[in-house]
């Protein structure tokens, strides 16, 4: 299993292989550099130095990437937002230049190579297939799961738990995710702008993720600075995410472009009524239990998130939808379906 990737900060990736590394356990032989690398170096040591290590062995690369010069090989491709930039504008402008050519060369080339490829949704099935002519029966779907982690929390163990983040308030919508344009922050600040003046006063937006340039959102949603109660945490460590979650009045995620949307899941498991986009693969993960709005309507964006703050019974039955959802996605059927994959690519 090519573990390269995790030595990058932990995201929705990086879990993915966690998760999956962990539940296979010593049934598979972990391989990465021996020293921190750059992007570059990391593709270097990927495409010429990992190959010379595998011997007759199925090679497991389950991070979007792998070596061309293996053909026994399964991957997993998480999506194709590399490739699919005039698919969702906004990825022009989440996408580094270097990266998106190297990965605009390898994709389709790697994926009609490689024995197998996984992916985490139909979503990213037609996108791939939309990229790439190849045989579709390669292609098999391995939905995320969501850790056991996340789950309904007593209101004193939140907010014990979340003292460090200093949060203006123990009501609060939360949105979750890297602070980037597809994660659809403009849009968002531009709805609650629109709504935070008739919400109740101590309800307050708080946006999680790296920090990044603030002012890149408040430029893009056309507004001289954030709005009013609007709380930006910055990184929350891993072990807090979960009391975040837990302590959330809603959680709202309008983002334009997910390969599968792990933030939803994550808030409905942990019993909090979700809003978020109607595009792209989210419909396929939340199903009939969450709000969704088209991401690029702003006026539906604050018309969601005022309604599900406003009705309590809305926000009961949708949590209670939530959890049942999110009961369906474990991390233990995606090693189950993932191992299954590999071991049928060995014979």
């Amino acid at each position: 299993m090519n573990t390269r990737v995790l030595q990058a900060p932990l995201t929705g990736m990086q879990r993915y292989v966690l998760e999956l590394g962990n539940r296979f356990g010593g049934k598979i032989e972990l391989i990465s550099p021996q020293r921190s690398l750059s992007r570059a170096q990391g593709n270097t040591w990927e495409q010429f130095s990992l190959p010379m290590k595998l011997g007759n062995s199925v090679l497991f690369s389950p991070a979007n990437t792998g070596p061309l010069i293996v053909s026994n090989q399964v991957v997993t491709i998480h999506d194709v937002a590399q490739l699919d930039r005039s698919y969702v504008p906004e990825l022009n402008d989440d996408i580094d230049s270097k990266a998106g050519a190297w990965y605009r060369f390898l994709t389709p080339r790697l994926v009609k190579r490689v024995a197998h490829v996984i992916t985490i949704s139909e979503f990213s099935k037609a996108r791939i297939l939309a990229h790439a002519r190849m045989d579709e029966r390669r292609i098999t779907v391995v939905p995320n799961g969501v850790d056991a982690r996340f789950r309904p929390h007593k209101p004193d163990e939140v907010f014990e738990k979340l003292k460090g983040l200093h949060l203006p308030s123990r009501h609060y919508a939360l949105c979750v995710g890297s602070l980037e344009p597809r994660k659809n922050l403009a849009r968002l600040l531009q709805a609650w702008s629109r709504i935070q003046m008739r919400m109740p006063n101590e309800v307050w937006l708080v946006l999680t993720g790296k920090r990044g340039n603030a002012r890149v959102f408040t430029d893009a949603a056309g507004l001289d600075a954030l709005p009013p109660r609007v709380h930006v945490t910055g990184h929350v460590p891993d072990d807090v995410l979960p009391a975040l979650y837990g302590g959330a009045t809603v959680f709202v995620f309008p983002s334009v472009y997910e390969g599968f949307g792990l933030p939803p899941l994550e808030a409905m498991a942990s019993g909090v009524p979700v809003l978020t986009g109607n595009r792209t693969s989210l419909p396929e993960v939340v199903g009939d239990a969450a709000l969704t709005v088209d991401p690029y309507d702003v006026q539906a964006i604050a018309d969601g998130l005022a309604k599900l703050i406003d009705d309590g019974d809305l926000r009961d039955e949708l949590a209670k939808r939530g959890r049942e959802r999110a009961a369906r996605f474990t991390w233990r059927l995606a090693a189950e379906k993932t191992w299954q994959v590999l071991t049928e690519s060995a014979n």
